[in-house]
Protein backbone atom coordinates (compact mmCIF):
# COMPACT_ATOMS: atom_id res chain seq x y z
CA UNK A 1 0.00 0.00 0.00
CA UNK A 2 1.46 3.38 -0.99
CA UNK A 3 2.10 6.08 1.60
CA UNK A 4 -0.59 8.45 0.26
CA UNK A 5 -3.31 5.83 0.69
CA UNK A 6 -2.03 5.00 4.16
CA UNK A 7 -2.24 8.66 5.16
CA UNK A 8 -5.75 8.91 3.72
CA UNK A 9 -6.93 5.87 5.66
CA UNK A 10 -5.31 7.13 8.85
CA UNK A 11 -7.01 10.51 8.40
CA UNK A 12 -10.35 8.81 7.74
CA UNK A 13 -10.10 6.77 10.92
CA UNK A 14 -9.01 9.79 12.95
CA UNK A 15 -11.83 11.98 11.62
CA UNK A 16 -14.41 9.32 12.51
CA UNK A 17 -12.97 9.11 16.02
CA UNK A 18 -13.11 12.90 16.45
CA UNK A 19 -16.69 13.07 15.17
CA UNK A 20 -17.54 10.32 17.63
CA UNK A 21 -16.13 12.42 20.48
CA UNK A 22 -18.35 15.36 19.51
CA UNK A 23 -21.47 13.21 19.34
CA UNK A 24 -20.63 11.54 22.65
CA UNK A 25 -20.22 14.92 24.36
CA UNK A 26 -23.66 15.89 23.08
CA UNK A 27 -25.12 12.57 24.30
CA UNK A 28 -23.60 12.94 27.77
CA UNK A 29 -25.09 16.41 28.10
CA UNK A 30 -28.46 15.19 26.82
CA UNK A 31 -28.72 12.19 29.15
CA UNK A 32 -27.37 14.06 32.15
CA UNK A 33 -29.87 16.90 31.73
CA UNK A 34 -32.81 14.47 31.61
CA UNK A 35 -32.02 12.73 34.89
CA UNK A 36 -33.99 13.89 37.93
CA UNK A 37 -31.37 15.14 40.44
CA UNK A 38 -33.75 14.53 43.34
CA UNK A 39 -33.51 10.77 42.76
CA UNK A 40 -29.72 10.66 42.71
CA UNK A 41 -27.81 11.29 45.91
CA UNK A 42 -24.02 11.05 46.36
CA UNK A 43 -24.15 7.28 46.84
CA UNK A 44 -26.11 6.85 43.61
CA UNK A 45 -23.65 8.95 41.62
CA UNK A 46 -20.75 7.02 43.14
CA UNK A 47 -22.42 3.75 42.17
CA UNK A 48 -22.96 4.98 38.63
CA UNK A 49 -19.31 6.04 38.40
CA UNK A 50 -18.25 2.56 39.50
CA UNK A 51 -20.60 1.04 36.92
CA UNK A 52 -19.07 3.24 34.21
CA UNK A 53 -15.59 2.02 35.17
CA UNK A 54 -16.79 -1.58 35.04
CA UNK A 55 -18.43 -1.07 31.65
CA UNK A 56 -15.32 0.59 30.27
CA UNK A 57 -13.22 -2.34 31.45
CA UNK A 58 -15.72 -4.80 29.93
CA UNK A 59 -14.99 -3.29 26.52
CA UNK A 60 -11.71 -5.20 26.70
CA UNK A 61 -13.74 -8.37 26.13
CA UNK A 62 -15.03 -6.97 22.83
CA UNK A 63 -11.53 -5.98 21.75
CA UNK A 64 -10.04 -9.37 22.64
CA UNK A 65 -12.90 -11.09 20.82
CA UNK A 66 -12.12 -9.06 17.70
CA UNK A 67 -8.47 -10.04 18.05
CA UNK A 68 -9.52 -13.70 18.02
CA UNK A 69 -11.41 -13.12 14.79
CA UNK A 70 -8.41 -11.43 13.17
CA UNK A 71 -6.30 -14.44 14.12
CA UNK A 72 -9.04 -16.66 12.70
CA UNK A 73 -8.41 -15.05 9.30
CA UNK A 74 -4.63 -15.44 9.54
CA UNK A 75 -3.94 -11.95 10.90
CA UNK A 76 -2.71 -12.48 14.47
CA UNK A 77 -1.93 -9.08 15.99
CA UNK A 78 -0.45 -7.77 19.19
CA UNK A 79 -3.13 -7.48 21.89
CA UNK A 80 -2.20 -3.86 22.64
CA UNK A 81 -2.62 -2.88 18.99
CA UNK A 82 -5.99 -4.65 18.78
CA UNK A 83 -7.20 -2.95 21.97
CA UNK A 84 -5.90 0.41 20.73
CA UNK A 85 -7.71 0.19 17.39
CA UNK A 86 -10.91 -0.97 19.06
CA UNK A 87 -10.75 1.77 21.67
CA UNK A 88 -10.05 4.75 19.43
CA UNK A 89 -12.80 3.80 16.96
CA UNK A 90 -15.46 2.75 19.48
CA UNK A 91 -16.96 6.23 19.92
CA UNK A 92 -17.78 6.38 16.21
CA UNK A 93 -20.71 4.03 16.87
CA UNK A 94 -22.59 7.04 18.23
CA UNK A 95 -22.57 8.68 14.80
CA UNK A 96 -25.84 8.40 12.84
CA UNK A 97 -25.72 5.25 10.76
CA UNK A 98 -24.41 2.89 13.45
CA UNK A 99 -21.60 1.60 11.19
CA UNK A 100 -18.78 4.08 11.48
CA UNK A 101 -16.90 2.27 14.25
CA UNK A 102 -16.58 -0.63 11.81
CA UNK A 103 -15.48 1.74 9.05
CA UNK A 104 -12.90 3.30 11.36
CA UNK A 105 -11.42 -0.09 12.22
CA UNK A 106 -11.34 -1.02 8.55
CA UNK A 107 -9.51 2.20 7.64
CA UNK A 108 -6.97 2.12 10.46
CA UNK A 109 -6.38 -1.61 10.03
CA UNK A 110 -5.67 -1.24 6.32
CA UNK A 111 -3.43 1.75 7.03
CA UNK A 112 -1.42 -0.52 9.34
CA UNK A 113 -0.99 -3.05 6.54
CA UNK A 114 -3.72 -5.61 7.26
CA UNK A 115 -5.62 -7.00 4.25
CA UNK A 116 -8.99 -5.37 3.72
CA UNK A 117 -10.64 -8.73 3.09
CA UNK A 118 -9.58 -10.16 6.45
CA UNK A 119 -10.77 -7.02 8.25
CA UNK A 120 -14.14 -7.13 6.49
CA UNK A 121 -14.58 -10.82 7.34
CA UNK A 122 -13.77 -10.12 10.98
CA UNK A 123 -16.50 -7.46 11.03
CA UNK A 124 -19.09 -9.80 9.53
CA UNK A 125 -18.21 -12.53 12.01
CA UNK A 126 -18.21 -10.06 14.88
CA UNK A 127 -21.76 -9.01 14.04
CA UNK A 128 -22.84 -12.64 13.64
CA UNK A 129 -21.32 -13.75 16.94
CA UNK A 130 -22.64 -10.70 18.80
CA UNK A 131 -26.12 -11.52 17.51
CA UNK A 132 -25.68 -15.17 18.48
CA UNK A 133 -24.48 -14.20 21.95
CA UNK A 134 -27.37 -11.74 22.27
CA UNK A 135 -29.95 -14.38 21.39
CA UNK A 136 -28.41 -16.94 23.74
CA UNK A 137 -28.21 -14.52 26.67
CA UNK A 138 -31.63 -13.13 25.77
CA UNK A 139 -33.17 -16.52 26.57
CA UNK A 140 -32.89 -15.46 30.20
CA UNK A 141 -35.76 -13.03 29.54
CA UNK A 142 -38.24 -15.79 28.64
CA UNK A 143 -40.05 -15.68 32.03
CA UNK A 144 -41.10 -12.11 31.21
CA UNK A 145 -42.94 -13.42 28.14
CA UNK A 146 -43.88 -16.86 29.52
CA UNK A 147 -44.85 -16.35 33.18
CA UNK A 148 -45.11 -20.10 33.82
CA UNK A 149 -41.37 -20.44 33.15
CA UNK A 150 -39.18 -19.84 36.20
CA UNK A 151 -35.96 -17.78 36.00
CA UNK A 152 -33.94 -20.83 37.08
CA UNK A 153 -35.44 -22.94 34.29
CA UNK A 154 -34.75 -20.19 31.77
CA UNK A 155 -31.14 -19.93 32.98
CA UNK A 156 -30.65 -23.70 32.61
CA UNK A 157 -32.23 -23.58 29.15
CA UNK A 158 -29.96 -20.71 28.11
CA UNK A 159 -26.90 -22.61 29.36
CA UNK A 160 -27.95 -25.77 27.52
CA UNK A 161 -28.59 -23.91 24.26
CA UNK A 162 -25.27 -22.06 24.64
CA UNK A 163 -23.42 -25.38 25.03
CA UNK A 164 -25.20 -26.85 22.00
CA UNK A 165 -24.40 -23.74 19.94
CA UNK A 166 -20.75 -23.98 21.00
CA UNK A 167 -20.56 -27.61 19.90
CA UNK A 168 -22.22 -26.79 16.56
CA UNK A 169 -19.81 -23.90 16.02
CA UNK A 170 -16.89 -26.26 16.55
CA UNK A 171 -18.42 -28.87 14.22
CA UNK A 172 -19.17 -26.58 11.28
CA UNK A 173 -15.94 -24.56 11.47
CA UNK A 174 -12.58 -25.61 10.03
CA UNK A 175 -10.41 -27.11 12.81
CA UNK A 176 -7.91 -24.26 12.70
CA UNK A 177 -10.69 -21.70 13.24
CA UNK A 178 -13.05 -23.48 15.61
CA UNK A 179 -11.28 -22.63 18.86
CA UNK A 180 -10.84 -18.98 17.87
CA UNK A 181 -14.51 -18.57 16.90
CA UNK A 182 -15.60 -20.30 20.09
CA UNK A 183 -13.45 -18.03 22.26
CA UNK A 184 -14.76 -14.94 20.43
CA UNK A 185 -18.35 -16.05 21.11
CA UNK A 186 -17.43 -16.58 24.76
CA UNK A 187 -15.90 -13.10 25.10
CA UNK A 188 -18.89 -11.44 23.44
CA UNK A 189 -21.36 -13.35 25.60
CA UNK A 190 -19.49 -12.38 28.77
CA UNK A 191 -19.57 -8.73 27.72
CA UNK A 192 -23.33 -8.86 27.17
CA UNK A 193 -23.93 -10.53 30.54
CA UNK A 194 -21.81 -7.90 32.30
CA UNK A 195 -23.70 -5.09 30.54
CA UNK A 196 -27.00 -6.69 31.54
CA UNK A 197 -25.93 -7.11 35.16
CA UNK A 198 -24.84 -3.46 35.33
CA UNK A 199 -28.28 -2.42 34.09
CA UNK A 200 -29.86 -4.62 36.77
CA UNK A 201 -27.64 -3.03 39.42
CA UNK A 202 -28.78 0.45 38.37
CA UNK A 203 -32.44 -0.53 38.18
CA UNK A 204 -32.57 -2.41 41.48
CA UNK A 205 -29.95 -0.52 43.46
CA UNK A 206 -30.68 3.07 42.42
CA UNK A 207 -33.95 3.55 40.51
CA UNK A 208 -36.71 1.32 41.95
CA UNK A 209 -37.78 2.48 45.44
CA UNK A 210 -38.74 -1.03 46.67
CA UNK A 211 -36.57 -3.49 44.74
CA UNK A 212 -37.19 -6.64 46.82
CA UNK A 213 -39.86 -8.12 44.46
CA UNK A 214 -37.43 -7.76 41.53
CA UNK A 215 -34.57 -9.74 43.07
CA UNK A 216 -35.84 -13.19 41.94
CA UNK A 217 -36.19 -11.77 38.42
CA UNK A 218 -32.61 -10.49 38.09
CA UNK A 219 -31.62 -13.08 35.44
CA UNK A 220 -34.73 -12.16 33.43
CA UNK A 221 -34.00 -8.43 33.74
CA UNK A 222 -30.45 -9.09 32.55
CA UNK A 223 -31.78 -11.03 29.56
CA UNK A 224 -34.26 -8.25 28.77
CA UNK A 225 -31.45 -5.71 28.62
CA UNK A 226 -29.43 -7.96 26.30
CA UNK A 227 -32.41 -8.38 23.97
CA UNK A 228 -32.91 -4.60 23.93
CA UNK A 229 -29.19 -4.14 23.20
CA UNK A 230 -29.45 -6.67 20.37
CA UNK A 231 -32.46 -4.88 18.89
CA UNK A 232 -30.47 -1.65 18.89
CA UNK A 233 -27.51 -3.37 17.24
CA UNK A 234 -29.46 -4.79 14.31
CA UNK A 235 -31.63 -1.71 13.67
CA UNK A 236 -30.17 0.19 10.72
CA UNK A 237 -29.34 3.83 11.31
CA UNK A 238 -29.87 3.87 15.09
CA UNK A 239 -26.64 5.25 16.58
CA UNK A 240 -25.70 2.88 19.44
CA UNK A 241 -29.33 1.71 19.43
CA UNK A 242 -30.70 5.05 20.66
CA UNK A 243 -34.49 4.84 21.08
CA UNK A 244 -34.69 1.16 20.17
CA UNK A 245 -33.42 -0.20 23.49
CA UNK A 246 -35.81 2.01 25.41
CA UNK A 247 -38.81 0.81 23.41
CA UNK A 248 -37.91 -2.88 23.76
CA UNK A 249 -37.27 -2.60 27.50
CA UNK A 250 -40.57 -0.82 28.15
CA UNK A 251 -42.33 -3.63 26.26
CA UNK A 252 -40.51 -6.48 28.03
CA UNK A 253 -40.77 -4.99 31.53
CA UNK A 254 -44.44 -3.99 31.23
CA UNK A 255 -46.17 -4.95 34.46
CA UNK A 256 -42.86 -5.69 36.19
CA UNK A 257 -41.35 -2.20 36.43
CA UNK A 258 -43.29 1.04 35.98
CA UNK A 259 -42.65 2.90 32.73
CA UNK A 260 -41.13 5.99 34.46
CA UNK A 261 -38.68 3.76 36.35
CA UNK A 262 -37.74 1.93 33.14
CA UNK A 263 -37.12 5.21 31.32
CA UNK A 264 -35.07 6.57 34.24
CA UNK A 265 -33.02 3.35 34.41
CA UNK A 266 -32.40 3.48 30.67
CA UNK A 267 -31.27 7.12 30.89
CA UNK A 268 -28.94 6.30 33.77
CA UNK A 269 -27.72 3.24 31.88
CA UNK A 270 -27.05 5.37 28.80
CA UNK A 271 -25.01 7.80 30.88
CA UNK A 272 -23.02 4.87 32.29
CA UNK A 273 -22.33 3.21 28.94
CA UNK A 274 -21.35 6.44 27.20
CA UNK A 275 -19.06 7.39 30.10
CA UNK A 276 -17.60 3.88 30.04
CA UNK A 277 -16.92 4.12 26.31
CA UNK A 278 -15.23 7.48 26.84
CA UNK A 279 -13.02 6.03 29.60
CA UNK A 280 -12.09 3.12 27.34
CA UNK A 281 -11.28 5.55 24.54
CA UNK A 282 -9.08 7.71 26.78
CA UNK A 283 -7.19 4.83 28.42
CA UNK A 284 -6.56 2.99 25.16
CA UNK A 285 -5.50 6.23 23.50
CA UNK A 286 -2.95 6.84 26.25
CA UNK A 287 -1.55 3.33 26.65
CA UNK A 288 -2.40 1.43 23.47
CA UNK A 289 -2.32 4.06 20.75
CA UNK A 290 -2.19 2.31 17.35
CA UNK A 291 -0.03 5.19 16.12
CA UNK A 292 2.79 3.98 18.39
CA UNK A 293 2.29 0.21 18.19
CA UNK A 294 2.69 -2.02 15.17
CA UNK A 295 0.09 -4.77 14.54
CA UNK A 296 2.64 -7.58 14.78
Amino acid sequence: MNSALKRTLNWAGTVLALLGILFVAQRLWHYGSQLDPARFGPAAWLGMAAAALAYGAANLLLAVGWGQLLACFHQPCRPRWVIGIYGVTQLAKYLPGNIFHFAGRQALGMAAGLPGGALAKSTVWELALLCAGGVLCGLLALPLLLPWLTPVTAALLALAVWLVASVLLRRISPPERAALLYSALLYYSLFLLIAGLLFCAVLVGIIVPSPAPLLPLLPSLCGAYVLAWLAGLVTPGAPAGVGIREMVLIFLLKGVVTDPDVVMAVLAGRLITVAGDVLFFVVTGLYCSPQRIRPA
